[in-house]
């Protein structure tokens, strides 16, 4: 596991490197681009979201919501809900927040466990500040369907 993640590392630090070499400098991104181009796309919400569910499976306060969880589906969910919030071309096919979350008992202590481990990923990717709190909005909007249900 530990080596396919290092693989997909190396091979998404490659493809950057590529593409400032092939430039000759750094990608300039738009301001004015959608935040799934400002994430940098699918490739690099993929590489955040496999970290930051390896944050999660480490992290005691909420791990136990995962066990026996399938990390690949889990990992491939979000990946799809990240892109389809941050107005990339990704449709969820998961179901609805109250659904999935209903009867877990989530509390606010709980949801922000899980809001700080996916700020640890976003900062090891080197996420800029205005992506990161765009995505926290979106994403802090469906709190209301996921704590206390």
């Amino acid at each position: 596991m530990q080596q396919v993640k290092e693989l997909k590392l190396a091979a998404l630090a490659l493809l950057l490197l590529m593409g400032c070499a092939a430039q000759g400098k750094p990608r300039e991104i738009d301001p004015n681009a959608s935040l799934y181009e400002r994430l940098g796309g699918m490739v690099a919400i993929q590489a955040v979201v496999e970290d930051f569910y390896d944050n999660v499976a480490s992290d005691e306060r909420i791990n136990g919501f995962f066990i026996g969880a399938d990390a690949n589906e889990v990992n491939r969910l979000l990946a799809e809900q990240i892109c389809q919030a941050a107005g990339g071309p990704c449709k969820y096919s998961g179901r609805d927040m109250i659904s999935v979350h209903t009867g877990m008992n989530i509390t606010e202590a709980q949801f922000n466990a899980l809001i700080e481990d996916l700020v640890r990923s976003l900062n090891k990717f080197n996420v800029p500040a205005r992506e990161q709190n765009e995505l926290l909005k979106v994403l802090g909007s469906m709190k209301g369907d996921i704590i206390d249900r």
